[in-house]
């Protein structure tokens, strides 16, 4: 991946996240309600890409052990005001997901990450990241992801990054394929895969659900 694409839309998100604090609204998203259903009580989930932390509170909220991770220095200090405000323990992580997860081997029962994937990383970044989610979840652990998919009407608008990614209105979207979805599913379970659409146009999703089975 063009680094400076990298560091662009790093800095797009920041300036957006600091001129739009609680941009997303403070209910949680379908997909993290999907997610709480599908781990177990009172569990350690890992979400990337939290954001200001609307999901990473809700899963709080419900009683499990939470690692909200981000780019972002400053959505994750929105996050964390919101979560002293509330009384709830959310652990915070600055993370760039192309690199090493800073979190032990078979440490976390559920990874969960809404629109993370789909962010302007690379394939073989994206394969990177996924061996990374397979270390750190327990044997049985799920990983709960949604994207942006190629039947979505912004795949093919825009600037063309190459490998699938397109920048619409600043933000880069790697749109998803059937064929890379299961080419990230090499070496799990069966990845069950559920459309929805989500906000305006409106946008066209996948939600993938896959569990580490060894």
């Amino acid at each position: 991946m063009d680094k400076s694409l990298s560091r662009a839309q790093r800095e797009h998100w920041e300036r957006t996240y600091s001129a739009h604090p609680g941009m997303y609204g403070d209910r949680p998203s379908e997909s993290a309600e999907y997610a709480a259903a599908v781990s177990p009580p009172g569990g350690a989930v890992l979400e990337l890409g939290a954001g200001h932390g609307r999901d990473a509170l809700f899963f709080a909220r419900q009683g499990f052990t939470v690692t909200a991770a981000d780019f972002s220095p400053v959505a994750l200090g929105q996050l964390t005001a919101r979560a002293e405000a509330e009384g709830l323990t959310v652990t915070t992580l600055v993370q760039d997901v192309r690199r090493p997860l800073q979190l032990p081997d078979g440490s976390v029962d559920t990874v969960y990450a809404h629109m993370l994937f789909c962010m302007a990383l690379s394939t073989t970044e994206l394969e990177a990241l996924a061996r990374e989610v397979r270390r750190v979840l327990r044997p049985g652990g799920a990983l709960v992801y949604t994207v942006r998919h190629t039947g979505d009407a912004h795949y093919g608008a825009g600037i063309d990054h190459g490998d699938d990614i397109w920048e619409h209105g600043g933000f880069a979207v790697h749109f998803f394929s059937r064929e890379l979805v299961d080419r990230l599913a090499e070496g799990w379970g069966p990845a069950e895969i559920e459309p929805f659409e989500e906000g305006d146009l409106p946008r066209r999703l996948w939600r993938v659900t896959q569990r580490r089975t060894d």
